[in-house]
């Protein structure tokens, strides 16, 4: 049985890959830079954790120990305005330690770049290929246009488009041809590559049955959702800077984000019947999934709430001083807190389950438009904003996205930290802990909420102390309606 690595095993494929291989039978070790994402998975006890950072070749070389097959599926187009020299040197830090540790074969997902127009991002896509090609581990690359499944970042971006714009104003290229693929396809190619006979060293191209423009498609999701046909105005002025600002205002995806990937819809992302993956491997037993199935496929998980990974899930780009997390109390930082506290005679689980449902859709439990408001001062200066909402309305794991926030740290019915990931001065976090006591009334729950910023600079403290009076208003109120509905809902049970 072979031995398989699989990087990005967090990420939107690399999460789904991994429990593929695991019920095919394989042995999978997973190499991330948090083990706490790790542990919220379906998976997570039947993999092996390795520990590091893709840039640090000592625990990528470690990482690569006695592996066969390492699948590479990682990237940095949300992390940086210079992601693509980030990527090429991830990728020859990679191709350098599985060299070293004789790895016999990589298998590499990136984007097909076939047309003579090709955009910032998928010339990375294509830069990382050659680099991690240059070591001598013969390298297997999956060229794929746009995926279809719920969570991917493009499947997203147009299907917001689609459902809140009945009329779109859109650049030229909305015309432009790309031959999407389901996500379940693309699981069934990668997982297929481990039982090729010997390594390969090459490029194809993986694509859906159909050939379809941008156009064509966001009208099949708007027939599929039940919507009107779209109007599509095309416009000549729409440059990808414009419409990726467009986009990031009505979307859940950011501007960071959605500009490299507006930037790639100016290429037809067609497959080469060349390089087609045909030659390599068969087409699976039932066929290709058709662009109305994959779609039918993906809205049906995102209504039934069963967003396995989704795109938002890698950390989202933040300024310098804002990643390094949770520095120990000794470091010395200035620190300012808002510390809230109410006690309630609702069961612990009630007020957890409360909770645990902040955000999204759920609301913030009261003064959601001052919520909304940062939201979209954040969206206007480049961050994240509100849009992301969450995975899974009732659940949260280690990693989640929340709004502008992602789950550090989780503790059922005891604790829930979250770290902000909006544009800001400094870093910041919110915290529920919930602690179970007896009085003279009985068994009682102290909830208490802890709002802690560490600001940077002159500018940090400035921040914190304009903001002050929307804390007054935010924190009393938040904790006290989670209580009051834990009650009602215990009331009601």
């Amino acid at each position: 049985m072979k031995r398989v690595l699989v990087t990005g095993a967090t990420g939107y494929v690399g999460g789904r890959l991994v429990r593929t291989l695991l019920e095919k039978g394989y042995k999978v070790r997973v190499f991330v830079r948090d083990e706490k994402k790790v542990a919220q998975y379906s998976w997570a006890n039947s993999v092996e954790i390795a520990v590091g950072n893709v840039t640090d070749y000592e625990l990528t070389r470690r990482a690569l120990d006695e592996i066969d097959i390492a699948f590479y599926l990682l990237h940095s187009i949300n992390s940086s305005t210079k992601f693509d020299q980030i990527e090429k040197e991830m990728a020859a830090t990679f191709g350098k330690a599985a060299a070293d540790a004789s790895i016999q074969q990589i298998v590499y997902l990136g984007g097909i770049a076939n047309d003579s127009k090709t955009s910032r991002h998928l010339q990375s896509r294509t830069d990382t290929g050659i680099e991690l090609a240059k070591y001598g581990v013969p390298v297997l690359e999956m060229r794929a246009g746009i995926i279809i499944g719920s969570g991917s970042a493009s499947f997203e971006m147009l299907r917001h488009l689609t459902h809140r714009l009945p009329i779109m104003t859109t650049p030229k290229w909305v015309k432009n041809r790309t031959q999407p693929i389901a996500i379940r396809d693309v699981l069934y190619y990668l997982s297929q590559s481990i039982e090729l006979p010997k390594p390969v060293n090459g490029i194809y191209d993986i694509g859906g049955p159909e050939v379809v423009s941008y156009e064509i498609m966001m009208q099949k999701f708007a027939a599929i959702a039940g919507l009107r046909k779209r109007i599509v105005i095309k416009v000549p002025v729409l440059t990808p800077s414009l419409s990726s600002l467009w986009i990031g205002f009505v979307t859940p995806v950011p501007t960071t984000l959605a500009r490299p990937l507006v930037e790639s819809l100016i290429s037809e992302v067609v497959v080469d019947p060349k390089k087609s993956i045909d030659q390599l491997i068969p087409k699976p037993d039932a066929g290709l999934t058709p662009i109305n199935s994959a779609i039918e496929l993906a809205l049906e998980r995102v209504s039934s709430n069963q967003i396995e990974t989704r795109w938002s899930d890698a950390t989202a780009q933040t300024a310098p001083w804002q990643k390094a997390q949770g520095d120990p109390s000794w470091a010395g930082a200035t620190e300012f807190k808002d510390v809230r506290v109410q006690t309630t005679v609702a069961p612990i689980k009630y007020v957890w389950a409360c909770i645990e449902r902040i955000g999204g859709e759920n609301g913030w439990y009261g003064s959601d438009w001052l919520w909304y408001l940062r939201g979209l001062l954040d969206r206007i200066f480049g961050g994240v904003g509100l849009r992301r909402g969450r995975r899974d309305p009732f659940k949260l794991r280690v990693g989640d996205s929340l709004d502008f926030w992602r789950v550090e740290d989780y503790e059922e019915g005891k604790r829930l930290r979250l770290y902000a990931e909006m544009i800001l001065p400094g870093k910041a976090w919110l915290e529920f802990t919930l602690e179970e006591s007896t009085n003279e009334k009985g068994r009682i729950v102290k909830a208490t909420q802890v709002a802690t910023f560490q600001p940077r600079g002159l500018g940090g403290q400035l921040y914190w102390r304009a903001i002050a009076p929307f804390h007054w208003l935010l924190f009393p109120t938040m904790l006290k309606n989670i209580c009051k509905t834990a009650e009602r809902e215990s009331r009601a049970a």
